[in-house]
């Protein structure tokens, strides 16, 4: 008797949920549009071309969160959004659109897919936890601050201990802080889920 009247429900359930790859879409701009509005909570330094925004920690994020492919396709197409004019990347009265990938930052957005790929590959790698996320995310800053020096070094042609001065230096501060804030939201989300796994078990 239980098995005829689970079967229709979970058949109506299986029916009316959204297909995969359009929740997969939803998830993408989703996660784009957050790394678009972190990247406008935006503070010029006068020493360096490179501002103070809060993208990397939108990217850590979406890293421990998603899935390695939809992280990395998440921040693939907000680089794709950006370069295609929307305003969707730090405000630079300059440039804009996929000049924007070309100019002082264009290292940093760049590395932003494998840094997201990176930290959600590592988080997944064994048991779940704080010191994995920490580790993750912190291992996926430095892609970051690896690639955005590099780029900037060779694009001003300027030493490479002169460039870290620039665009590595004044950042790790608060990106220690963007890294633990993401690792704490990741374990917070993770509670919560599985807090409304445990109220809402399956028929």
């Amino acid at each position: 008797m239980q098995k005829e009247l689970t079967t229709p429900i979970q058949s109506w359930a299986q029916s009316a949920s959204a297909p995969s790859w359009l929740r997969s879409a939803g998830i993408v701009m989703a996660g784009s549009t957050l790394v678009a509005a972190c990247a406008h909570l935006s503070l010029p330094l006068w020493f360096s071309p490179v501002p103070l925004t809060l993208q990397t920690f939108a990217v850590l994020l979406l890293g421990l969160l998603l899935p390695p492919q939809l992280a990395a396709a998440t921040l693939l197409a907000y680089l794709a959004e950006g370069a295609a004019g929307l305003p969707f990347f730090a405000p630079n009265p300059a440039i804009g659109g996929l000049a924007h990938l070309l100019g002082p930052t264009g290292g940093y957005l760049l590395a932003y897919p494998a840094a997201a790929l990176l930290t959600s590959w590592l988080a997944r790698r064994g048991q779940r936890s704080s010191a994995r996320s920490l580790a993750s995310a912190f291992l996926g800053s430095l892609v970051i601050l690896a690639c955005g020096s590099l780029w900037l070094a060779a694009l001003t042609h300027a030493p490479l201990r002169g460039t870290l001065t620039l665009a590595v230096l004044p950042f790790l501060p608060g990106d220690a802080i963007k890294v633990a804030a993401a690792a704490a939201v990741s374990a917070a989300f993770q509670r919560l889920r599985r807090n409304a796994s445990d109220s809402h078990p399956t028929l």
